[in-house]
């Protein structure tokens, strides 16, 4: 699997797309989440995930976070 950290180039490890970080393992930690925003995946680690949760479940996109 590839993830997008944010850019137009796909990178092998995921990366945060809210604030940057990344994990340094291939595979996506359990403790991160992903949405689909404008027809792209994006990932959010767990700070962000926690931080952001009530718009995460309201749909919203990130960018009104």
């Amino acid at each position: 699997m590839t993830f997008g950290g944010g850019a137009s180039y796909f990178c092998s490890m995921p990366t945060c797309d809210f604030c940057g970080d990344y994990t340094e393992s291939d595979d996506l930690p359990i403790t991160w989440t992903s949405a689909v925003e404008g027809g792209r995946q994006k990932f959010f680690c767990s700070i962000c995930s926690r931080d952001h949760l009530r718009s995460m479940e309201a749909k919203l996109d990130s960018e009104w976070w």
